[in-house]
Parts: structure tokens; C-alpha cells; sequence
């Protein structure tokens, strides 16, 4: 099978990466036809400044020319496939692919109008841009033969919210980076400190704030509490943190390489505990990478966690959103229960089904089933 990957995609996201090896190790012969316009943008909601904006569209809009000529001078190939973040790209590219009689698959990965607009709250949904967003989302969705979600979960509320059949829908998940990730070998489980970590972009859909309350209802215990990160919610978070007196370890960023050095000095890593519809829908990078370095995790339940993890499972604690108080408990059972854990490598068979290779097979899999 061959396939083109087509468009502005975003190579920063471990999403693309993931898939385009995975693809390429399940044995898919990959055609790359792609104009790189997201370097150094790390959120793409909160894109400050005029200019910035400006001069981001300008690159984007540029790119298409020299994007639509080389597609249509590629090689034969049996679908053409659009990563994150693809909703014009998937326009732009509609009538060149069906001049070649190419299936489009558009890896959506999640939906742009529900973060801006449900899950961040960027804009209002009256306002008309809301509108036009959820407009080029629809849209998006009937040029796509095959539109792929991270999850099940995040699938149906495409189906339900864009009224797409269950067969146009697929979903996979998001994977990990082995390498970046090697699972750690050896747990202390004598420090009589728990280190608690948790990374991410500062967004509601994290539910930090639940985390500071947490902290704040483990005062004077023997509990030490990290933040990496920053973001659309860095303010609020600040001011709550400085308004509870709570001692929090705060990094505004690390480099990507070395997290995996913080994650293995932690003995209980943070997934997420917001309590918004997409929180329940998605399972963040976070939570792969946790998952493949073998570190027991506390995360939010939801119907998109339980596509991956079961509750009793060892190292793994799923408490109710936004909830403070399961928060802390799930942590002290951790803690409490990490001399009858399995020996490490933790979360050894979960890991496996989250390797660049088994992505790529579902990846490859889903647009076989489009070409027929």
C-alpha cells in the first residue's frame, strides 16, 4: 500500500511523528508532500499578537501552491491522508484528490470548535467566528472518506455533533515514543518524601486546579508537589497557589528530552482531572508517556481512559474529575501499595499496544478499509 501524507501538519506533535513511523514500520510505503508552518507555535489556541497571527496565516496560506503542485506530480497511491491540525488543508486538497481518485483520510485528532470554544472558552459560541469554525469542521468532515479521533469516545461525539455515519469514523490511539520514554528499571519506595509530578500545557481540560486544591488538603504531609509547564491558565493558577499557601515546585518548561529524567525521580505521576466533555473524551500525550515509562499514574476516569486502562490495574489509580479529596487518597494508595507493586518495568503489557508499530497497523488498517 502506498499512501501520501499531505499537507501543513505539524511534526512537533507527537500525534504526526508517531503515526508517520508507525505507518512506515507496519510496512506502508509513506509519501511525504508537507510544508512545515507550526514551528515554534507550541499552542495553537493562544496565539498571541496581531502580527504573530498575521504573519502565521501569510506562511500558511503560501504553502498551498507548491503543496497542490508536487501532489499532483506524486507518484500513483492508493489514499492520501491529512494530519493534525488539517481542517483547511483537507479543503484545499478535496478536488485535487478526487482528480486523482484518491480516498482522503483526515486524522482530525480532536475538534478544533470544542476547544475553542466548549473546553477553553476562547470565544463564545454566539460569536460568528464559532460559527464559521464549526463550519469548516462540518465541512472538513464530508471531504474525508475516513475521519480518525484519538478515541472511541472522541468518535462519537464527532458522529453525533457532525451527523457522520459510524463507518466514516475510526479512531486510534495516540501512542508513544519508546525511546523517549524507556520505562523505568528500579523504584526507591523508601524516600520518606512522595514526589508528586505533574507536565503539561496550563488548559482547562488539565484540571490543575484540582491538583493545588490536593496540595492544599495535604498540608504538612510529607508529600512534594511539581508543576512543569505554562500556559492559557498560568495566571489563575498562580494567584490560587499564592491564595491557598500551599509550597509547590513550579517549572515554567523543560526540554522535551529531559522529561523523561522527571518522570522517573517521581514516585506518582498527574494525568488530567478536568471536568469538561473533552476531558472525558480524550487520553493526553502525558498519559502514553507515563504509561511507557512504567511510573505508577493518577488520572481522571472517563469513558476515553477505559478504552486504555481498568481501574485495578497496579500503579494505576482512576479517581472522579475535579475532585480533590480522591486525588490525594489515590496518591497515598500509591504510595502506600509501591512495595506490593509488580517489579518494574511497570505497565509493561500496556506499553506494548502503544508502540509507534501497533499505531501505525490501526493506522494502516482503517485506511485499507476506506480503499475497499
Amino acid at each position: 500500500m502506498r499512501v501520501v501524507i499531505w499537507g501543513t501538519y505539524d511534526t512537533g506533535k507527537p500525534r504526526t511523528r508517531i503515526m508517520l513511523r508507525g505507518l512506515r514500520e507496519a510496512g506502508v510505503d509513506v509519501v511525504e508532500i508537507h510544508r512545515d508552518v507550526w514551528h515554534g507555535v507550541e499552542d495553537k489556541g493562544y496565539v498571541s499578537g496581531i502580527a504573530r497571527r498575521i504573519s502565521l496565516a501569510a506562511k500558511w496560506l503560501a504553502a498551498y501552491p507548491a503543496l497542490i503542485w508536487r501532489y499532483l506530480r506524486c507518484p500513483r497511491h492508493d489514499a492520501v491522508v491529512v494530519g493534525y491540525l488539517g481542517h483547511l488543508d483537507v479543503l484545499v486538497l478535496w478536488p485535487f484528490a478526487a482528480l486523482r481518485r484518491a480516498p482522503v483520510i483526515w486524522d482530525a485528532f480532536l475538534s478544533l470548535y470544542d476547544t475553542m470554544v466548549d473546553d477553553r472558552r476562547l470565544i463564545h459560541r454566539r460569536n460568528p467566528l464559532a460559527t464559521l469554525v464549526f463550519a469548516l469542521e462540518w465541512l472538513a468532515c464530508r471531504a474525508a472518506r475516513r475521519v480518525v479521533l484519538d478515541t472511541a469516545a472522541h468518535g462519537r461525539y464527532f458522529a453525533e455533533t457532525y451527523g457522520l455515519r459510524a463507518d466514516r469514523i475510526g479512531s486510534v490511539f495516540v501512542g508513544v515514543e519508546p525511546e523517549r520514554f524507556p520505562p523505568v528499571v528500579s523504584r526507591s519506595g523508601g524516600n520518606a518524601t512522595t514526589t508528586v509530578l505533574f507536565y503539561g500545557q496550563f488548559i482547562p481540560l488539565h484540571g490543575i486546579d484540582t491538583i493545588v486544591h490536593a496540595a492544599a488538603l495535604a498540608r504538612g504531609q510529607p508529600i512534594r508537589w511539581i508543576l512543569i509547564g505554562h500556559g492559557q491558565e498560568e495566571p489563575r493558577i498562580r494567584r490560587m497557589i499564592e491564595e491557598a499557601n500551599v509550597e509547590i515546585d513550579w517549572l515554567e518548561w523543560v526540554d522535551y528530552r529531559s522529561l523523561r529524567d522527571h518522570i522517573a525521580a517521581a514516585d506518582v505521576c498527574l494525568g488530567i482531572f478536568g471536568d469538561s466533555g473533552k476531558a472525558a473524551r480524550v487520553i493526553p500525550n502525558k498519559v502514553y508517556q507515563i504509561l511507557s515509562s512504567g511510573v505508577p499514574l493518577v488520572t481522571r476516569d472517563s469513558p476515553a481512559i477505559r478504552e486504555l486502562l481498568e481501574p485495578e490495574q497496579p500503579g494505576i489509580r482512576l479517581v472522579p474529575a475535579a475532585d480533590p479529596a480522591a486525588l490525594l487518597d489515590a496518591i497515598r494508595e500509591l504510595r502506600g501499595s509501591i512495595q506490593d507493586l509488580p517489579p518494574p518495568p511497570l505497565h509493561r503489557q500496556i506499553a506494548r499496544k502503544l508502540a509507534p508499530a501497533e499505531v501505525g497497523a490501526r493506522f494502516r488498517d482503517l485506511i485499507g478499509s476506506a480503499v475497499r
